[in-house]
């Protein structure tokens, strides 16, 4: 896999851009590492022994920058955040090199600007643009398809998000700031086939996860990127998402440390369970995830996207999410060992 293409990786040495260096060497991908920083680029390509042609600092707001960090490539992949900021810029960069665009935003508010900014030209140049190709959005969504199997709409999507804890990097803050000042501090919901903006609290509520996590409490209405990448292809009206009571605390705190790594693949303590459950009527169906590190396991999500897409195995082109683009049980099978996924519950 890979045969020595070059992918591009803008934001390379944040934290899950460090992880999908990584995943593209191992898949057999040359990467390019860019970014804004030149000198962080020059230590990454230090530590990880690359030549210095593979380094190529780029930003935003130079088009000619950007142009030189995707010359040659076949693709690229955005790790490089607030996607509020960067994603626009870089996807243009995409369209001028012709080749397709991956990123891992769950920036809600960046991925709506993505579908609504990019959809008529990305489709009229048969192009392929990805947002939120990754744990938080693409994963979800990529469940929810594979759940819904033969069915062509359901009544409801509920995606529950298991983890054990949560040590938000700095991206992650980052980020968070600023989804919160563009919806003026109001959090989102997804109910009756659009996105609300509201000012209450979100409930608190139970969620009867598979053994061993059994019955947690959980955040109700913890809004994630699902919300727009679920509706963007399938016709479900009630999108949900769910967080364990435990890992919201964690985010929310500003005193909680950034992620600490426990082994040689540079992964956190943090497990996770995401529970997804799709209904229509009275008829249920099921299915079940587990692995380790949310913002490792980003990594195989994004790569296995990129091979996909440059072995002509996509469905579609434009600006479209993962169950949209790939077969969903077939590319949930292909992250094994990173992810662990029961189909059919």
């Amino acid at each position: 896999m890979g045969s020595g293409q070059t992918v591009t990786v803008f934001g390379a040495y944040g934290h899950t851009g460090r992880f999908v260096v990584a995943e593209l060497r191992t898949r057999g991908f040359r990467p390019v590492l860019s970014g804004r920083d030149a000198d962080k680029l020059k230590t990454l390509a230090y530590e990880t022994g690359f030549d210095a042609l593979d380094v190529r600092p780029a930003t935003v707001d130079d088009p000619a920058s950007l142009d030189r960090a995707l010359a040659g490539s076949a693709a690229v992949i955005n790790c490089a955040g607030p996607f509020a900021t960067t994603s626009a810029p870089v996807i243009e960069a995409a369209l001028r090199a012709g080749v397709p665009y991956l990123d891992v935003a769950a920036e809600i508010e960046a991925n709506i600007d993505t579908f609504a900014h990019f959809a008529d030209r990305a489709r009229d140049a048969h192009a392929v643009i990805v947002p939120a190709m990754a744990f938080f959005g693409g994963f979800g969504d990529l469940l929810a398809t594979a759940a819904m199997g033969d069915w062509t709409s359901a009544d409801e999507a509920h995606v529950a998000y298991g983890l054990s804890s949560w040590h938000p990097t700095t991206g992650t803050r980052t980020a968070g700031a600023v989804s919160r000042e563009r919806r003026d501090g109001r959090r989102v919901r997804y109910s009756g086939g659009r996105l609300e903006h509201r000012h209450d609290a979100a409930p608190t509520l139970e969620w009867d996860f598979p053994a061993p996590m059994g019955r947690r409490a959980v955040v109700g209405e913890f809004t994630m990127a699902d919300v727009v990448t679920l509706p963007s292809h399938l016709t479900i009206p009630e999108v949900r998402t769910y967080m364990t009571v435990e890992a919201a605390r964690d985010i929310a705190a500003p005193e909680t440390p950034t992620p600490t790594a426990v082994d040689e693949h540079g992964r956190s303590d943090q497990t996770f369970v995401v529970d997804v459950v799709v209904r229509s009527g009275a008829t249920e169906r099921r299915v079940v995830a587990r692995g380790q590190d949310i913002y490792a396991v980003t990594a195989p999500l994004v790569v296995e996207a990129v091979d996909r897409l440059l072995t002509g195995r996509a469905r579609t082109f434009g600006v479209a999410s993962a169950g949209e683009l790939f077969d969903a049980p077939d590319f949930l099978r292909a992250l094994a060992p990173h992810i662990t996924v029961e189909l059919g519950r």
